[in-house]
């Protein structure tokens, strides 16, 4: 995980201390960019059976102490994610946040299969919404809501930093990996936290707000958010035969 520095911790606590319209929780009208609706579906406690049923049938290879640490990481890290925009889907009525919430809830259940399979203590066993193992993420989580709380703007600046965050370790983590199952899921993750990242830049540009990248390059960030949705086979489909676990986004 990229150290998130204290300044950058010092500039979102001062945003949150003097952001406009702290007290502006209104319901939110703006139109919904067509994006968000392909994020919805409900939110479940357990994953699609032909994710649960490829991944459990693609080759148990040695894992490597660094990416059981990815996996681990990756695991909090998709739950803090599902549980602000939870949270901020209760402050601001639209549906952007409800959506990829349900999504980041399939994320991190992914995960979560892969470390049964590996045999790897779940960093989440008894988790209570908001607290987390991962202390970094804990003062992240608490910087999050407590800026996402003050409007709508700031929310949508969350949404997108969240995203930001996702997109940088994901790819730092597929450096280490070589096992095909984690591969394929963080490829899938990664590709969805690029469309979640152009469904807030749609809305962040219908408020005027220009988003600037504080992990991954602004080259990169402006690439994913002047590109197209990405649909993808995804892992269902892979293990049925289409796709293939590299991502090509770059290329």
């Amino acid at each position: 995980m990229k150290t998130i520095s204290s300044t950058f911790i010092s500039i979102l606590i001062l945003m949150t201390i003097f952001a406009l319209g702290c007290e502006n929780k209104e319901d939110v009208t703006s139109n919904v960019a067509s994006s968000d609706a392909q994020q919805g579906k409900d939110k479940s406690d357990s994953l699609a059976p032909c994710i649960t049923d490829c991944l459990m049938s693609l080759p148990y290879e040695d894992i490597s102490p660094e990416e059981e640490a990815h996996l681990v990481l990756m695991r909090e890290e998709e739950i803090l994610a599902q549980e602000v925009y939870e949270y901020l889907s209760t402050l601001y009525s639209i549906p952007v946040f409800n959506n990829i919430s349900k999504s980041e809830n399939v994320h991190t259940l992914t995960i979560k299969v892969l470390l049964d399979k590996y045999g790897i203590d779940d960093p989440a066993a008894g988790h209570q919404t908001g607290i987390f193992q991962n202390q970094e993420l804990q003062e992240l989580y608490n910087t999050l809501t407590a800026l996402g709380n003050q409007s709508f703007l700031d929310a949508l600046i969350v949404g997108e930093t969240i995203e930001d965050l996702d997109i940088y370790d994901l790819e730092v983590c597929l450096e280490d990996v070589d096992n095909i199952d984690i591969e394929l899921v963080f490829n899938n993750l990664c590709k969805g936290s690029r469309n979640h990242m152009r469904a807030f830049y749609g809305h962040l540009s219908n408020q005027g707000y220009t988003y600037v990248p504080q992990y991954i390059s602004q080259e990169y960030y402006d690439d994913i958010v002047n590109s197209s949705w990405e649909i993808g086979n995804g892992i269902c489909m892979y293990c049925a035969g289409v796709g293939t676990t590299e991502e090509t986004f770059h290329e």
